[in-house]
């Protein structure tokens, strides 16, 4: 599966904030003090941002290398049954 690093940077982000929130409403019913809270959901937030990054440099690391099928009209048939034999098992995601 491709996915472009802005993409991968957005989507990070978004796990984090939502992570983040999910922390914020936990520690606020917990009676801590406000600085304890704050502190806590910062932490929460860039280490869940920090290793969804991480996580992903494994996953590309551990994928094979690959190029990526880029969508035309003027392929060749002959190019697209040469492709389609070298294209592995597994079911990417679309």
């Amino acid at each position: 599966m491709y996915i472009s690093p802005r993409a991968s940077r957005v989507r990070n982000i978004l796990v984090s904030v939502s992570t983040g929130s999910i922390t914020l409403v936990i520690l606020l019913i917990a009676p801590l003090g406000l600085a304890a809270v704050i502190i806590n959901t910062v932490l929460v937030t860039f280490t869940t941002y920090i290793v969804s990054s991480v996580a992903d440099r494994v996953i590309g690391w551990l994928e094979p290398a690959g190029n990526a099928d880029l969508i035309s009209d003027s392929g060749s048939q002959k190019h697209n049954l040469a492709r389609q034999r070298r294209q592995s098992a597994f079911q990417r995601w679309r």
